[in-house]
């Protein structure tokens, strides 16, 4: 009995050792500052405007919610992160922080998050959020993805959200362009993932998470890559065909988009017997530059036309 009072207490009851930046790290900044822009380019090309204040805190609560959602997985993936190279140094698996403070400070985040958007701003902007942080840390996290290899095509929802809660936040609503928006992060990140499971199959084989070249093969992820990106390609052009943006916007998604298919085309003819996968690498980063760019575009072309708009007024 002993033993297990003291196994209890240190486990439960022990000053947490974790530093700031520990506990900063599972919130997956890298993640949650991807999330924040593009919830924020969804609140610019809003058609109404929001008050600052208002919009500062929509910002604050969706970060914090992408957040949470990092600290769940974490706290729930702790097992194969630590059989996993790229990964084995995040906070939980390296013992810096335990999972039940993990657990713990995701569940309060999540609430923290959803409450101050639902009481703030609209709820509907919060129920999109909430759905978002069940969506990843529970149907993904805890089931998509050590159950199938499509995880990473249904558990894009997930990461695709933010410019549609961005967009709620504003608007009370959700639109077809909000949509539109959701659609590219959507199509993107199968190309994106499957691109970086093709050079770190080892690493998802170990731990045991049926990603598609561990299940399904190289040659059959290299063609799925390729359909995908032969999919993102014209929607990332549908905000200037649909009169979303102007010209500017649409040559700037049209390079975008052929430069993304054909870095594909060059993962799709990489040798069954290439184990360096330049190809691979090439396309997981040049995936990563097309995201950033393209809603980079669509927030400039957004600004410039409402500063126009301002001016013709």
């Amino acid at each position: 009995m002993a033993l297990v009072h003291n196994r209890f207490e240190d486990q439960t009851f022990r000053m947490s050792e974790a530093t700031a930046g520990d506990f900063f790290a599972l919130l997956k900044p890298r993640v949650m500052s991807l999330v924040v822009f593009t919830a924020f380019v969804g609140m610019v090309a809003a058609p109404v405007t929001i008050n600052p204040f208002l919009a500062v805190v929509a910002i604050l609560a969706i970060a914090i919610g992408a957040g949470a959602s990092g600290a769940l997985n974490m706290w729930y993936d702790a097992d194969i992160d630590a059989v996993m190279t790229r990964t084995v140094n995040r906070p939980v698996p390296s013992g810096k922080v335990t999972p039940h403070e993990a657990l713990t400070f995701g569940l309060v985040l999540s609430v923290l998050s959803v409450m101050t958007l639902g009481v703030l701003v609209n709820w509907l902007s919060a129920a999109l959020l909430a759905f978002t942080i069940f969506f990843y840390a529970v149907v993904y996290t805890m089931w998509l993805k050590r159950w199938t290899p499509q995880n990473i095509v249904i558990g894009g929802a997930a990461g695709a959200l933010p410019p549609m809660i961005g967009w709620a936040a504003v608007t009370g609503a959700i639109s077809f362009e909000s949509v539109v928006l959701f659609l590219i992060t959507f199509l993107w990140t199968p190309p994106h993932f499957w691109a970086l499971a093709l050079f770190k199959s080892q690493d998802y084989e170990r731990a045991g998470i049926p990603m598609m070249p561990n299940v399904a093969g190289e040659a059959s992820t290299r063609r799925q890559i390729f359909a995908y990106s032969l999919l993102l390609a014209p929607v990332g052009v549908a905000p200037w065909l649909l009169g979303y943006t102007t010209i500017g916007y649409g040559v700037v998604s049209l390079a975008l988009g052929i430069g993304f298919v054909w870095y594909a085309w060059k993962v799709l003819r990489m040798s069954d017997s290439d184990r360096v996968m330049k190809p691979a690498k090439a396309l997981f980063g040049y995936s990563l530059l097309y995201l950033f760019v393209i809603f980079a575009a669509y927030l400039a072309d957004s600004v410039i036309e409402r500063v126009f708009a301002l001016g013709g007024a």
